[in-house]
């Protein structure tokens, strides 16, 4: 067989080596009704071509954001991906390269890891970023146990306006470190009162700009509320597009910031994969989780790169080790290394102003429909609507027609009724006026 080289003869003598008279009988101790529900409808054999053509069929079933006006946000944003990252990024040095566990051989995969810690350093206006972890959520879990660690408190505050993502992992993620975590109410009018529920029992409040709903917020005045508290400020970015534009987390105050690369990286692709940001100030460098790539000099004085920390668990004893985060996302974190440089930091501005300038055209268009209401506060790339009926409803009906109409923030929160009516829509590079035009026009029919 072409993926299971093993013969008859061969499994037998698996078997026998180990004393087993079947492969069956390797699963005795699982128990019987785990087994008979583990069993799938599927087809015994296939030929490649055949489950080619099977696969094809199902995924023609989606509607492709690429192929049609889309409108899709919350956390995971389509931008234009330059030929040249893809290019890049499958070089075999890239793509076959392994943790760089040996600088003197792995001085490429360092440089780039390097390079990107110091572009997130940059955009989020703090003085030092590790070298990526798996996702924004996790990322915003890890933050959290970190300030907890800083301030030996186990209490966190987060806000209504994080993402429920970020919220759900980070309080299962707590719940096995015994710390408690308290999740604000969704806020969609960002009307929520952080400073007031500040306590020394604390150890950090987290914010995310853009927030969950779009709300844009200097969040000085918190910073200063923890700090007065001797907690931390952290802050999720789940489009780092918006720190071309948006002053960066650093310079309002925030202790760490946190964010999801993907918009950067790649395509949507259904959610992932993701490249977790992780920035903090360089008095916390001991408590910062995964690793960090340092520059150096070799005994002949040539510059060179190497891991300079490396936090994991099979690094130094397991009591001592500040996250079980067990690598980087080292090839997604080379493609946001990549298109950043690519960018530049003029076009990292300018792609900024395109999605904050193409979102306020679509704000103000369907702003005039019928029953169509702007929740205030200013926006990015990204704002939520009350619409007169269920969000959802309206999304299928406007997929039937074509045009993938922002996501219903029911999809995330059904449990809140009060909330069923929410539209998120987000606009990027990527749409054009003629996506706007068909977005509003099916947007009226189907009110109506």
């Amino acid at each position: 067989m072409r993926y299971l080289p093993l013969s008859d003869t061969n499994r037998r003598e698996m078997l026998g080596a180990i004393g087993a008279a079947s492969v069956d009988e390797l699963f005795r101790d699982l128990p019987k009704a785990a087994l008979a529900s583990a069993k799938f409808a599927l087809p015994n054999t296939a030929s490649e071509i055949e489950v080619e053509r099977a696969l094809s069929t199902m995924a023609a079933k989606n509607l492709n954001c690429g192929a049609a006006p889309s409108f899709l946000g919350a956390g995971n944003y389509r931008h234009h991906t330059p030929a040249s990252m893809d290019y890049l990024i499958q070089r075999g040095e890239f793509l076959t390269a392994y943790t760089p566990y040996q600088p003197e051989i792995s001085q490429g995969t360092l440089q780039a890891i390097f390079e990107f810690q110091t572009q997130v350093a940059l955009i989020t206006g703090m003085e030092i970023a590790n070298a990526s972890m798996y996702d924004g959520a996790t990322a915003c879990a890890e933050a959290v146990a970190m300030a907890c660690r800083v301030t030996k408190r186990s209490q966190a505050l987060v806000s209504g306006n994080v993402h429920p993502h970020y919220r759900d992992t980070t309080a299962t993620t707590m719940k096995f470190l015994d710390v408690g975590v308290e999740c604000l109410a969704p806020d969609p009018y960002g009307v929520e009162d952080l400073i007031g529920r500040i306590t020394d029992e604390y150890a950090c409040v987290v914010v995310q700009t853009p927030g969950f709903f779009g709300h844009l917020k200097d969040y000085t005045a918190l910073a200063d509320a923890c700090h007065k508290a001797g907690a931390l400020l952290v802050v999720c970015v789940t489009e780092p597009v918006s720190l071309g534009l948006i002053t960066p987390p650093g310079r309002i105050g925030a202790d760490i910031v946190v964010g999801e690369g993907q918009s950067l990286a790649g395509p949507m692709s259904f959610g992932g994969p993701g490249v977790g940001l992780f920035a903090t100030r360089e008095k916390f460098l001991r408590q910062m989780p995964g690793r960090l790539c340092g520059e150096t000099t070799d005994e002949d004085g040539r510059r060179g790169w190497v891991l300079t920390l490396s936090t994991r668990e099979q690094h130094i004893r397991r009591e001592k080790a500040t996250s079980n985060i067990c690598t980087n996302s080292g090839l997604i974190a080379l493609a946001f290394s990549t298109h950043m440089t690519l960018l530049g930091e003029a076009g990292f501005t300018r792609l900024a102003q395109l999605n904050h300038a193409m979102a306020v055209t679509l704000a103000d268009k369907v702003e005039t429909l019928p029953g169509v209401k702007l929740l205030p506060n200013a926006f990015f790339n990204e704002f939520t609507l009350a619409l007169p009926n269920a969000a959802a409803g309206v999304v299928e009906e406007l997929a039937k027609r074509k045009i993938l109409g922002g996501v219903p923030v029911s999809r995330f929160y059904p449990t809140y009724p009060e909330l069923a009516n929410l539209l998120l829509l987000t606009a990027t590079e990527t749409n054009t006026a003629a996506d706007i035009y068909a977005l509003v026009a099916a947007l009226k029919e189907v009110l109506s």
